[in-house]
């Protein structure tokens, strides 16, 4: 039997699943179509979206600090923390050095979804805003398998140059138990699991946003 907040988090990303449509330049790296100018560009921007995501996963740990949500945000801060690691090497495929990967402007499309959650991180309800993320993280993860394997089949990249795209494609159900673990071990109220779609939506239109942004370089 599934945990109870488990079936909830479940529930919520098959609500949003129907907007989960592949983005139109995941398709085209998954045919070896895409330019290199997308890459370079997709890179430079997760480098400014890590380093802030990062910081707005630490204050939803801090805002929390006496639940066990906590715990849970910290960890996926140290995640961040790891992926910021693996930047250079798809940095260095693509043709940005260290310096080129920190001047490179933002792009407003691109930085929408981490505006969104650093308003989450001083606004939200911290559990809501936890089962919003969690749900989001199953298209995100998908979408980096076919990344990394695309880049190595199309695109000959090495397994170093793929390990941003690795770290993402990792299976979301661990994710989605130990987010249920903390949440726990009652239900989520009707309050804060309807505030929790409404931020799922918003994460998965600024998800689609950023793809949208990078879709259009070198069409």
């Amino acid at each position: 039997m599934n945990h109870p907040i488990l079936d909830q988090i479940q529930d919520l990303r098959a609500r949003l699943a129907p907007g989960d449509t592949v983005p139109p330049l995941v398709t085209a790296l998954a045919d070896g179509t895409a330019p290199h100018s997308a890459l370079a560009e997709l890179c430079a921007q997760q480098h400014r979206i890590i380093r802030s995501d990062r910081r707005s996963l630490l204050l939803l740990a801090g805002r929390s600090a006496d639940r066990p949500v906590s715990a849970w945000f910290a960890a996926l801060a140290e995640g961040e923390s790891a992926a910021l690691r693996t930047l250079p090497a798809l940095g260095a495929a693509v043709g940005l050095d260290r310096d080129a990967l920190e001047s490179r402007p933002p792009l407003p499309g691109c930085q929408a979804y981490p505006h969104f959650l650093a308003w989450l991180a001083v606004n939200s309800d911290p559990d809501a805003a936890a089962a919003a993320l969690v749900a989001n993280f199953a298209a995100w993860g998908g979408y980096c398998a076919t990344i990394a394997q695309a880049l190595r089949s199309r695109y000959g990249f090495s397994d170093e140059a793929c390990a941003f795209f690795d770290f993402f494609a990792q299976p979301a159900p661990e994710l989605e138990q130990q987010a249920a673990d903390a949440l726990g071990p009652d239900r989520l109220d009707g309050p804060t699991l309807a505030a929790a779609h409404e931020y799922g939506l918003l994460l998965q239109a600024y998800e689609h946003l950023f793809w949208d942004t990078l879709g259009v370089i070198g069409a």
